[in-house]
C-alpha cells in the first residue's frame, strides 16, 4: 500500500461536519491572516470552497490526509503575503503536496511567489495550483516547479491529461445526489483539487516523481472557466 500523502489545502478552511468530509482524515488546522500570528484549531470555512476543494481531493485520494489552512476569511479573496506565509506554514508543517485552488494574474507578485516556490521544492514539497485564467498567467501556478492545471470539461474526474507541456483535469468538484453537475461548483479549482487528488492516491513516492519531473512551460495557450477563480490581491 502506498505510503498517505499530507496535503496542506490553502483555502477558506474546512467545515468538519461535511457528509463529503472524512473528519479523520484531517490533522489539525492554520489560519493565517494579513500579518498576524497564525492561529492552529481556527480553519473551520464559513465559505464553503476550502470543504468542497478537500472533498474532492479526499475521494480522489482516500488515504491522503489533509491540512486544511485558512486563507480565506469573509470573502474569497486573501493578500500575497498571507498566501506566501501560508505556503511557508506548509513546508514548515513538514507536508508533501500544497494545494492552490486560488492564484493571482498580478505579475508584480511573481517574484515573492517563485521564492516560495523554491523554499517548497527544497524541502521537498510539490505545489499543484491553477495555471492561468482566461489566458492569463496565474501566480504561482504559472511558475517553473509547479504542477499548473488547467480545467477539462471533457475529462472525467478520474483522469488527468498533459497535451503540448500543460496539465489538465475535469473542472468539476464531487457530484452532490439529486444536484445536476451544472448546477454545482465548477472551475479551475476543482482541476487543481482533482488532479492534486490524482497524485497523491499514488502514494508519496508518486508525489516526489512530479516533484522531481516539475520543469519549465510557455504560457501560451487559453483556459476555460464557468467560476472565477478565488483571487489574491
Amino acid at each position: 500500500m502506498p505510503e498517505p500523502v499530507r496535503i496542506a489545502v490553502i483555502d477558506s478552511g474546512v467545515q468538519p461536519n461535511h457528509p463529503h468530509i472524512d473528519a479523520a482524515r484531517l490533522l489539525p488546522g492554520i489560519a493565517i491572516e494579513g500579518d498576524k500570528a497564525n492561529s492552529e484549531w481556527d480553519s473551520c470555512d464559513a465559505l464553503g470552497h476550502g470543504t468542497a476543494v478537500t472533498a474532492a481531493i479526499q475521494s480522489l485520494s482516500p488515504d491522503s490526509k489533509c491540512l486544511p489552512m485558512r486563507v480565506f476569511h469573509d470573502s474569497l479573496r486573501t493578500t500575497a503575503r498571507a498566501l506566501v506565509r501560508a505556503i511557508d506554514a506548509a513546508i514548515a508543517a513538514e507536508v508533501d503536496l500544497i494545494n492552490l485552488s486560488l492564484g493571482t494574474v498580478n505579475a508584480t507578485h511573481q517574484h515573492i511567489f517563485a521564492d516560495a516556490v523554491e523554499r517548497a521544492r527544497a524541502a521537498g514539497v510539490l505545489i499543484v495550483a491553477a495555471r492561468a485564467v482566461d489566458g492569463t498567467p496565474c501566480y504561482p501556478g504559472s511558475l517553473d516547479g509547479v504542477i499548473g492545471v488547467s480545467p477539462d470539461w471533457d475529462l472525467p474526474r478520474d483522469r488527468w491529461e498533459a497535451r503540448d507541456g500543460f496539465f489538465y483535469a475535469s473542472g468539476h468538484p464531487r457530484p452532490i445526489p439529486g444536484v445536476p453537475q451544472r448546477r454545482n461548483l465548477h472551475g479551475v479549482s476543482f482541476a487543481v483539487a482533482n488532479m492534486s487528488g490524482l497524485i497523491a492516491r499514488g502514494g508519496r513516492a508518486e508525489v516526489a516523481r512530479w516533484r522531481d519531473q516539475a520543469a519549465p512551460k510557455p504560457i501560451t495557450r487559453s483556459t476555460i472557466q464557468k467560476q472565477p477563480i478565488a483571487p489574491v490581491a
